[in-house]
């Protein structure tokens, strides 16, 4: 027997003697002769823990780090010191489910902690906690809308989305019978004529809308609830959400959801995972929203504690009733973004979005300063992300400029050579003014 088997020779045959087989080979008699592997497995031979340490370190070398210029949904911002503590800290990161309360109170406090955050920084009545990242979360809105409408499966969605959104929204669409339909753009926003057309037409359940949008554009949504709501349609509002430290919040603008990506409150870049999407949304639609809630209460002693307020047992269950076929939260994401946002508070929020905006805003003027890049959307208000045209090869630049250590931002399908580029409060004078130079001496 193998000697990472648990189960010995006898234990085994036990086993085979109450399914019927008289040996291990006779589980794989059905399978033809010629497709099982009759060679040795190429792994390597056991490696003491400095090796493998050793091995690990090589491996990660060959990762060339970037000074990051690019966003589209993911944003280097920093991450103080004492989040990583605070999450690696045994009361929480070893708690146990929260199902049994009397041994999760860690796990519980940070959520509850958690949902209070995000429902004050969006303006809304309540939080879940929580979703997959902040495409599944807006897939989630979609859900909730048409749960709510009952008999309308038409949802509406801005064009001017980020593109990951747009096709996560689609897959949940196709096999859920949603009819998603694609508001058109105009100028780089959500063109509000055209949706209004569409919302006048009386059989849709709800409009997604985000901001700022996929070209980094911040858009201006008044009126737009007003309107949702006259037809008997929803309004969700996704948004970067850092951003709702100094933009208008989805309460503000009289949505129904807010949903996004909250990887931008102190979660690290990460080569793309794990993030966090957050689902927060009004009272009356608390029962159409997946996930989990927690509350606080009182024990027998009279002392504060944290308790599962509301999770439909049909998550795990009855799935066919399930209002998610997620079932699995970011917890520990929901850990990161407490500690940052109980840290940072609303003081360090806006200085956060201060000097990310004037560092976007500097590099916006020093790349059209160098007569290579010119405006696609003269005049639109951006934060800490905005869209130019490169006069040339945009690829070409992107990669030349990789080679020298530096990531300029994310190519959209707007128009040709056309980058999204991000700044944050992580980038210095510095490296910009280096990227710069390098700029204006390629010839691309």
């Amino acid at each position: 027997m193998f000697k990472y088997f648990p189960h010995t020779a006898d234990d085994i045959q036990q086993m085979l003697n109450v399914i019927g087989v008289r040996s291990l080979d006779d589980l794989y008699a059905e399978i033809p002769e010629e497709i099982k592997f009759k060679g040795e497995l190429n792994i390597p031979s056991e490696k003491s823990e400095i090796e493998v340490r050793n091995i690990i370190q090589s491996l990660a070398a060959q990762n060339k780090p970037l000074v990051c210029f690019a966003g589209a949904g993911s944003y280097d911002h920093y991450t103080p010191s004492v989040v990583p503590f605070l999450a690696s800290r045994s009361e929480f990161s070893t708690s146990y489910t929260p199902y049994q309360a009397e041994i999760s109170q860690g796990t519980l406090q940070y959520i509850f902690e958690y949902q209070t955050l995000m429902a004050d920084l969006t303006g809304m009545d309540i939080s879940n906690a929580s979703m997959y990242d902040g495409t599944t979360a807006t897939a989630e809105a979609m859900m909730m809308m048409t749960a709510a409408a009952k008999k309308r499966n038409r949802v509406l969605i801005s064009k001017t989305i980020q593109p990951a959104v747009m096709a996560v929204c689609k897959t949940y669409a196709k096999f859920h019978g949603v009819d998603l339909v694609e508001v058109e753009e105009k100028d780089g926003m959500m063109d509000k004529e055209a949706a209004r057309s569409l919302i006048e037409a009386d059989d849709v359940a709800g409009l997604i809308v985000c901001q700022p949008n996929r070209y980094g554009l911040i858009e201006d949504f008044t009126g737009l609830a007003n309107l949702c709501h006259e037809h008997k349609a929803l309004l969700a509002v996704n948004t970067m959400a850092s951003a709702l430290a100094v933009l208008k919040t989805p309460g503000e603008w009289g949505a129904d959801i807010a949903c996004g990506d909250a990887q931008s409150l102190g979660i690290p870049m990460g080569y793309g995972g794990p993030y966090i999407g957050y689902l927060c949304t009004k009272d009356a639609l608390v029962r159409k929203m997946p996930g989990r809630l927690v509350g606080a209460t009182t024990d027998a002693d009279g002392r504060r504690t944290f308790v599962l307020t509301m999770q439909a047992r049909e998550q795990h269950i009855r799935r066919e009733k399930a209002t998610s076929n997620i079932c699995t939260a970011q917890g520990f994401m929901c850990l990161y973004v407490a500690a940052y946002l109980s840290l940072m508070g609303p003081k360090g929020m806006k200085e956060v979005n201060e000097q990310s905006y004037a560092s976007a805003h500097y590099l916006h003027d020093a790349l059209l300063g160098t007569g290579k890049f010119e405006e696609v959307f003269p005049g639109a208000p951006y934060l800490n992300e905005f869209t130019l045209r490169y006069k040339g090869d945009a690829k070409a630049l992107r990669m030349a400029l990789a080679e020298e250590g530096y990531l300029l931002g994310v190519p959209t399908l707007y128009c040709d050579d056309c980058l999204t580029i991000a700044s944050t409060e992580q980038r210095s004078k510095k490296e910009i003014d280096n990227m710069v130079e390098l700029i204006k001496k390629v010839a691309l």
